[in-house]
């Protein structure tokens, strides 16, 4: 019997700590650093560089996600919007959630000792960038910019992944990366002014009311569309991939129309929907751009 129920209670285990850290949010990122990859290999990279870059990409969320559930343990306690995590009700002990941390990170240096020498260096820095983020809330409203410059930097490491260098164009990606990151999160951040506020912690709509912070979060977003169609003219991509910024700039508009600063309602739509859809959209443009590139 216990044999029979062991690996069940494993697999539950498991779902929990993916839950924790939202694992399938994953693809808001990963798609930048094919994109990234791809521009360096003007088309697909072979399958191993792929593989790794998806292991890299997944340990280090996972330790970035990680770290960040535990280290905001007491406030995610407080908050009524999460308290529900796994971590907070129990269902996941720290013991665990650290074990995670360790295993994805192991996961994450092998990755990229497996790609190119300087991902390989860098890596420990990219790392650091990753889980100080967790911590910049607690003394800047500067945050949101940092979480963007986190997740904006996945387009360069793909084109490192490929290339062993740095060039303008990826990191043209990685600007407008984050700026898109930032803006949405400074969308998200408003859900939680109050709170906020009441616990001493930093953020844009904390600082300057959700009404300004809508504002800011348009103006970064206008900028990542900027920085996202240079990368295009760059990179001598096609109508295809023009076409997608089109319908990328589109989704940021409309995500405008489903959450409003007196109508929050509708943020999981805003946030999770809109924004896989605008991450896919970029990296397939970017990827027919390539194939049907001459």
């Amino acid at each position: 019997m216990d044999k029979q129920t062991k690996p069940k209670g494993v697999l539950q285990k498991t779902k929990l700590l993916l839950d924790m850290i939202k694992f399938e949010h994953t693809i808001f990122a990963l798609p930048f650093a094919y994109v990234g990859a791809f521009l360096a290999a003007r088309g697909i990279p072979d399958w191993k560089t792929n593989l790794w870059i998806l292991a890299a990409m997944a340990g280090g969320r996972t330790v970035a996600m990680g770290v960040n559930r535990i280290v905001d343990y007491h406030f995610d306690a407080k908050n009524p919007r999460t308290k529900s995590r796994p971590l907070v009700s129990g269902l996941v002990k720290k013991t665990e959630a650290w074990l995670m941390v360790i295993l994805a990170a192991a996961v994450y240096f092998i990755a990229s000792w497996n790609l190119t020498p300087l991902a390989f260096k860098l890596s420990p820095f990219i790392l650091f960038i990753l889980v100080f983020y967790s911590y910049t809330k607690r003394f800047t409203p500067l945050c949101h910019l940092f979480l963007g410059f986190a997740i904006g930097i996945t387009p360069t490491a793909g084109w490192i992944a490929v290339r062993n260098s740095i060039d303008a164009l990826p990191l043209l990606l990685s600007i407008g990366v984050m700026f898109w990151i930032a803006g949405f999160d400074i969308l998200y951040a408003c859900q939680d002014v109050e709170f906020d506020k009441k616990e001493g912690l930093y953020s844009i709509p904390a600082w300057l009311g959700v009404e300004k912070a809508f504002k800011v979060s348009s103006i970064l977003h206008i900028l990542a569309f900027v920085s996202f169609m240079a990368a295009g003219i760059v990179a001598h991509l096609n109508w295809i991939y023009f076409l997608g910024m089109v319908i990328v700039f589109i989704l940021l508009i409309l995500q405008r129309r489903v959450i409003t600063p007196k109508d929050l309602s509708r943020m999981n739509l805003a946030f999770f929907r809109l924004n896989a859809a605008i991450s896919i959209i970029l990296f397939s443009s970017t990827t027919i751009s390539l194939l049907t590139a001459g």
